[in-house]
């Protein structure tokens, strides 16, 4: 069974969300499907998009596992976001969280060094 995945995030200002998530991601989306919502392919199959929705903004809260951790972590803070929050599970997983200008929580899971 193929499955393809939509993450989404309402925010309020989408220009102000859609400059914050081209930083924190790296890029500029992969799609506009309209003039409110910005979709990025985060991996085959796999994408997170942001939607104005100003009623429901700032309450989403996803996480992403990635390969490398610490390389995605010093991308980002070259690009000018800092975590809000790291942490280490008893298995030693990790996890870093960012919290962009809504409230919303964006977090990067990684496997134990």
């Amino acid at each position: 069974m193929a499955v393809d995945l939509f993450a989404g995030i309402a925010v309020a200002d989408y220009a102000a969300a859609l400059e914050w998530y081209e930083r924190l991601l790296g890029g500029p989306p992969a799609f506009l499907p309209n003039d409110s919502e910005a979709v990025w392919e985060l991996a085959e199959h796999r994408y997170m998009y942001v939607e104005e929705l100003p009623e429901r903004a700032g309450h989403a809260m996803v996480t992403l596992f990635v390969d490398d951790l610490d390389a995605r972590v010093a991308g980002i803070t070259e690009r000018g976001i800092e975590p809000v929050n790291r942490e280490t599970y008893s298995n030693g997983v990790r996890k870093v969280t960012y919290r962009d200008p809504e409230g919303n929580e964006i977090g990067f899971g990684g496997a134990p060094v």
